[in-house]
């Protein structure tokens, strides 16, 4: 028997916990490993480069997979290839072999997104989809988390190793149970597998173009707080390693409130009559104007208030990542998700490593945080612009 819906949103929520988990493993193990395996800035740089490389290319192969064979095999082939690939990485003794498993990481987890927003489509209602959507993807901000609790304390044990073997192990526990309690609705069996849309046919649409152009905007944004919010914390507060674990645990819970908020708000309005376009849109908004204040952090005199800042910014970007990605399910049927979160995911990557580029060139050129934060703090009502171009009425697209 098929759990309730809610019971599904739990387990998207539980596999999106162990992506981030599986993804944050190696940049809290990065000095250790550094230092054992004997990498250098340049390599450490080159393995994280095939992360999200082969992440971009995840998305689209993943999210056009999933639409051909459905949700239930498509999601579990995920899970377990990535999963897999985690565990390779103690097998690895040197910088090319963590590139290789590395890259093999981002092209399973790139699964994860097209096929969870898919299920939402599935088996939620357009009232409670951006609610469904803020609350599986508040798994992001819990795995990085866990991350640096977890991983610490199972490598002073047990060795490096060990830690991804354990964090991996995970993912393969979660498709045995995804495949044991996991059917696909009627409609959607009916619908899903069979049906074939030409993947040029949907890249060419304005409301496909709209998606990708937003995800291309704000994307880079969250790479940027994953990368270099440390970084900050040290370099203008004096933030050190025995210290850091307080302050991004209340970013990443500020997240996590941020996307189940973002869900629930254009969910509410939906409910008081709101037609889908002005709910999500006017969501939207609300996210962006929660972004905005991030361009004083370089100001800040105090970290907490810094953390405040972030914490805000990371908030109003989860909030934005559940109502951008259930515009999807919003526009198009549902044999064609998966591929359109794939492929405006792509458009994400590639400009995450655009920016992760032209922000080393900034800070290394000027030393100044105030250019990056500025971009950060305006990128989200551009791409709202974008998204409204794209599609003014939110109308379904025929595809």
């Amino acid at each position: 028997m098929t759990p309730g819906r809610w019971t599904i949103c739990a387990l998207l929520f539980f596999a999106t916990t162990v992506n981030y988990m599986d993804r944050q493993i190696l940049a809290i193990l990065a000095p250790l490993l550094g230092r054992e395996i004997g990498w250098s800035e340049s390599d450490y740089g080159l393995i994280v480069t095939a992360f999200q490389a082969s992440y971009a290319l995840g998305l689209v192969g993943a999210g056009r997979l999933i639409d051909r064979i459905g949700t239930r095999r498509g999601y579990s082939l995920a899970v377990a290839f990535w999963s897999l690939a985690a565990m390779a990485h103690a097998a690895a003794n040197s910088a090319a072999g963590f590139a290789w498993a590395r890259g093999a990481l981002g092209m399973g987890e790139g699964g994860n997104f097209p096929a969870a927003v898919k299920v939402v489509a599935e088996w939620f209602p357009k009232h409670q989809r951006a609610l469904a959507t803020g609350v599986f993807n508040g798994g992001s901000n819990v795995g990085a988390i866990i991350a640096p609790l977890l991983v610490p304390w199972v490598t002073l044990r047990w060795g490096w190793r060990w830690a991804f073997l354990a964090t991996g192990s995970v993912g393969l526990v979660w498709v045995v149970v995804w495949l044991a309690a996991y059917r696909e609705p009627p409609v959607a069996a009916e619908g899903g597998g069979g049906r074939h849309v030409r993947w040029v046919s949907l890249l060419w649409k304005r409301e496909t173009l709209g998606l990708m152009v937003s995800r291309f905007l704000t994307d880079p944004v969250w790479w940027f707080y994953l990368y270099w919010a440390p970084k900050f914390l040290h370099a203008r507060h004096g933030v050190t390693l025995d210290q850091i674990g307080p302050p991004l645990v209340m970013i990443y819970l500020a997240a996590d409130g941020g996307s189940v908020f973002g869900g629930w708000l254009s969910g509410w309005l939906l409910k008081r009559g709101w037609s889908v376009n002005a709910a999500r849109k006017s969501a939207i908004l609300v996210s962006a104007a929660m972004v905005a204040p991030i361009v004083l952090a370089p100001w800040a005199s105090h970290l907490w208030q810094v953390v405040v800042l972030l914490g805000l910014a990371t908030a109003g970007h989860q909030a934005w990542g559940a109502n951008i990605f259930t515009i999807v399910s919003d526009l198009y049927p549902g044999h064609a998700v998966s591929s359109v979160v794939g492929i405006s995911g792509f458009a994400g990557s590639i400009g995450g490593m655009l920016a992760a580029t032209a922000t080393g060139f900034v800070l290394q050129a000027t030393g100044s945080y105030v250019p990056v934060f500025a971009c950060a703090s305006g990128a989200y009502f551009l791409a709202l612009l974008a998204v409204h171009t794209g599609s003014p009425k939110l109308a379904a697209v025929n595809v």
